[in-house]
Order: structure tokens, then C-alpha cells, then sequence
């Protein structure tokens, strides 16, 4: 998908930014499952038993590899493409390194100033959601899942942007993506619900905090939209997707592959890994 050329735009008046509204509300669509998906993570948070440490590993395995690939073979290049257009070819390479590392820094400054013991996206958290928090007092539960959903509602940000942005231009990239960051979704909607499970002793409750810190994905993207919304051009594109691209490949090394290593099935994850980074790379072979 690309944005609409001047002459079709004098023709409609129902464009966005240049985009047809069929786009936006395709890619807005995709990023709310993406985001929705911490809904399963919440179902299986409630239900009578948790997943085990092979399901985990597997999935959060998969979900780098796939995130990983698609970042490195995909968007970047694609950013460098757009900066290329937009700045020249060397200032444009530049440019995509520069944008880059600028998303890696946003999400780690964004990762550090959540306080270690609610983020989820730390390791020990985000595989034992209710460790040690069980024989707490229910005040104390509920606020650690309250604090958890908005930890995650943080996180979950600029990774609804990537969704977005993705769906916005590029529907081939943006199908993987959106698997990935849903896969990953899953155990973190455990990480709310349990704790909310088990203060509340209500399972709707669980289930609705899961799913509202999953929504903060689509927030994200709409935000992130608006904001650039007067701006959008091949260069603006260009900076975004190369930050989407060190915000993923953040989150893989930072959270992914670290959790999944937690759970204590090293092989499994590596295979998870493996098998994501194929599965990347016959989807985008087969759109060649």
C-alpha cells in the first residue's frame, strides 16, 4: 500500500493523509488484534491451569526470530529505500542507521523507567506472573496487576506503532509482524490476569484488565498517527520504520529470547527461534 499521488487526492476527499481510508482502517484493524491478543494471554491466565515452560519458550522463541528477520531483512531496508528517495542514497543510509538506534533508545528509555518489579517485560515477571504474589495479601495482588497493565500499556506503545505503520504501507510485512507481536501479546495478558485472578477472585476481572492493557496497542498507533499525520512523506516513513525496526529488535533481545531462556527450555526456544526466522522468510519469498 502507498500513499495516494497528488492528482488522486484533488479526486477524493476522504483520504487521510494521502492514504486511502480502506488502508487506515486495514492497518488500524490489524493492530487491534495484534493488541487483542493479550485477551488469550488473559484466558489462559484464568483458566484452571497456566501454559507450561515448553509453550512459552517455543512461542516467545518464535516471536524473535520472527520479529528479527522481518526487522533486518525487511523494514530496513525498506527505511533505507524511503530515506534513500527522500535524502540521496548515502545521506539516506544514514539517516536509517540514525533512525534505528533512535527507536532502540526510545524503547529503553521507556523500559527504564518502568520500576523492575512490575515490568513485565523483565524476565522473572513475564514467566511467573504470580510468583511469590499468591500468598500475598489481595490488596497487594491487585495492585501488582493494576501496575503490571499499566507497565505493559507503556510498552505496548510504540509496538501498536510498528503494527500500524506496517499495515499502512506494506501488507506482506505487516501479516508477520502482526503474528509476532501477537504471539508475544499472550504470556504478557497472563501477566495481568493471574494476579488480578487470584485478588479478585473473579475471572471477568482478570480477563477485562488483560485485555484493556492489550489496547493500549491501537492507542499507540492512533496517536503515533495523528501526531505525524501532518508530516507524512517518504522521509517521515523512512525515520519510521527504521525506528519500528530498533524498537523490535529491542524488544527480541530485551524481553523475548531473555524469557523464554528463563523457563529453562534453552532448545526449545533456539528451535522456536529458528523456526520463526523460516517461517519470515518463505512468507516473504513467496511475495517476491
Amino acid at each position: 500500500m502507498v500513499p495516494l499521488s497528488a492528482d488522486e487526492g484533488d479526486e477524493s476527499m476522504t483520504e487521510i493523509a494521502g492514504y486511502a481510508p480502506e488502508a487506515v482502517a486495514l492497518a488500524a484493524t490489524l493492530t487491534l488484534l495484534a493488541g487483542l491478543a493479550t485477551s488469550i494471554g488473559g484466558m489462559i491466565g484464568v483458566a484452571a491451569r497456566t501454559p507450561g515452560p515448553k509453550f512459552l519458550a517455543g512461542a516467545l522463541g518464535c516471536s524473535a526470530g520472527v520479529m528479527l528477520y522481518v526487522s533486518f531483512v525487511e523494514i530496513l531496508p525498506k527505511a533505507q529505500e524511503y530515506l534513500g528517495e527522500a535524502l540521496g542514497a548515502k545521506a539516506g543510509a544514514w539517516a536509517a542507521v540514525g533512525a534505528f538506534f533512535l527507536g532502540i533508545a526510545i524503547i529503553a528509555v521507556i523500559d527504564f523507567f518502568v520500576p523492575e518489579d512490575i515490568n513485565p517485560h523483565e524476565p522473572a515477571n513475564a514467566t511467573k506472573p504470580a510468583s511469590g504474589a499468591l500468598l500475598a495479601q489481595r490488596s497487594h495482588l491487585m495492585k501488582a496487576g493494576v501496575m503490571t497493565a499499566v507497565a505493559l500499556g507503556l510498552h505496548n506503545f510504540p509496538e501498536g506503532f510498528a503494527t500500524f505503520v506496517s499495515g499502512l504501507e506494506d501488507l506482506s510485512v505487516a501479516l508477520p509482524v502482526v503474528v509476532a507481536i501477537a504471539i508475544h501479546n499472550i504470556p504478557e495478558g497472563v501477566a495481568v490476569a493471574v494476579p488480578i485472578r487470584e485478588a479478585t477472585g473473579s475471572r471477568r476481572a482478570g480477563l477485562r484488565w488483560a485485555t484493556l492493557s492489550g489496547l493500549a496497542e491501537p492507542a499507540g498507533a492512533l496517536l503515533g498517527f495523528l501526531v505525524l499525520l501532518p508530516f507524512m512523506s517518504p522521509a517521515t516513513m523512512g525515520v519510521a520504520f527504521a525506528a519500528v525496526a530498533g524498537v523490535m529488535v529491542f524488544i527480541s533481545l530485551d524481553e523475548l529470547l531473555p524469557t523464554a531462556e528463563k523457563t529453562g527450555e534453552h532448545h526449545v526456544a533456539i528451535y522456536g527461534l529458528v523456526a520463526g526466522m523460516a517461517v519470515m522468510a518463505l512468507s516473504l519469498l513467496l511475495f517476491i
